[in-house]
């Protein structure tokens, strides 16, 4: 069964990377206002490197390459989900990770976690030219492992609308990734949802076709 999964924030703890290279660099004075400025990671890099430039007199270019090299090296692993996907694979879950981002800073953050080793594959929206939560995306990471998505399946993921209403719109079921935040009252609530990405996971029912449980 197709497994869609997103990277930041759901397998990988980008905010916690994203703190610990602002504390490294910059102080923990600066972390809040950094986190604040830095929007979840959805304030476009090259504005956050501007602005940071801005406050410390430095060279935006500069800022820029350290900005997404520093993302990288603060990445630490969660072996907990590791385990899980692990699990899912082998009770005939097929993972893939389906991500908005660029290609060369998206395959460094797989390969620093090792989740290059744990997926079937994975779909970046600068090389398929279309982003969450259009269809299309979805379409494109589920033919990449040659399970359309008329087969059905699930996307996991943090962003309730990029992630669970794509997902939804997509066909597919969702679980939510909620870190402790509340669901946005105008959205069609998800199949499940769990604090974090290990936990939602052990939550995921067998494939169907399939009669044991997932280990919990």
């Amino acid at each position: 069964m197709l497994l869609l999964l997103d990277l930041d924030n759901t397998l990988i703890d980008r905010t916690a990377a994203f703190k610990a290279w602002a504390a490294a660099r910059f102080g923990e004075s600066e972390v809040a206002w950094l986190t604040e400025e830095d929007r979840d990671g959805y304030r476009p890099r090259e504005e956050l490197a501007a602005l940071i430039a801005d406050r410390y007199r430095l060279d935006a270019g500069d800022v820029l390459v350290e900005l997404r090299a520093g993302m990288v090296e603060h990445l630490e692993p969660d072996p907990r989900v590791a385990d899980a996907l692990t699990a899912l694979a082998g009770a005939g879950y097929v993972p893939v990770v389906v991500t908005n981002g660029l290609v060369a800073q998206q395959e460094a953050k797989l390969r620093r976690t090792g989740l290059d080793r744990l997926v079937a594959g994975w779909t970046v929206s600068e090389a398929a030219g279309v982003r969450k939560p259009d269809r299309r995306i979805f379409e494109l990471a589920a033919a990449s492992v040659g399970h359309p998505l008329t087969d059905g399946g699930w996307m996991v993921g943090d962003h309730p609308e990029f992630d669970i209403a794509g997902g939804a719109a997509a066909g597919l079921r969702t679980g939510w990734v909620s870190a402790g935040r509340s669901w946005p009252a105008h959205l069609n609530r998800p199949t499940l949802s769990a604090p974090d990405c290990a936990t939602l996971l052990r939550q995921l029912p067998p494939p169907e076709g399939r009669c044991s449980a997932l280990p919990r």
